[in-house]
């Protein structure tokens, strides 16, 4: 499984940034796909999950309201829409994928420790 995130880049605080993630080499039946984030010193922390039929989403607290989660999966692609930018928010940002099977399986969102396919990051700089 690959998956390759772009879209970061430097900011100003109140800008936005839409963030891609593009995934290939895989024969999951359906997946669902969060985006998480680091930054210095900090350990990883989970930012948004999306469900693979799209239906339910996930949120941490301390995005919600300002990043939108999507995506098109007949092209395999995740976005993390980050809107009111804020210095706080500048992290690398790791996208990651999960394999999801079952009954409701379509609308499942996985827990954030449930991720094990990574790819990448991309740098999100935000001054103030």
């Amino acid at each position: 499984v690959q998956l390759q995130a772009s879209g970061g880049g430097l900011v100003q605080a109140g800008d936005s940034l839409r963030l891609s993630c593009v995934q290939s080499g895989h024969t999951f039946r359906a997946w669902a796909m969060g985006w998480f984030r680091q930054a210095p010193g900090k350990e990883r922390e989970f930012v948004a999950a999306i469900s693979y039929s799209g239906d339910k989403t996930d949120y941490a607290e301390s995005v919600k309201g300002r990043f939108t989660i999507s995506r098109d999966n007949a092209k395999n692609t995740a976005y993390l829409q980050m809107d009111s930018l804020k210095p706080e928010d500048t992290a690398v940002y790791y996208c990651a994928t999960e394999p999801v099977s079952g009954y409701g399986r379509n609308s499942y969102v996985p827990p954030p420790t449930a991720y094990d396919y990574w790819g990448q990051g991309t740098q999100v700089t935000v001054s103030s």
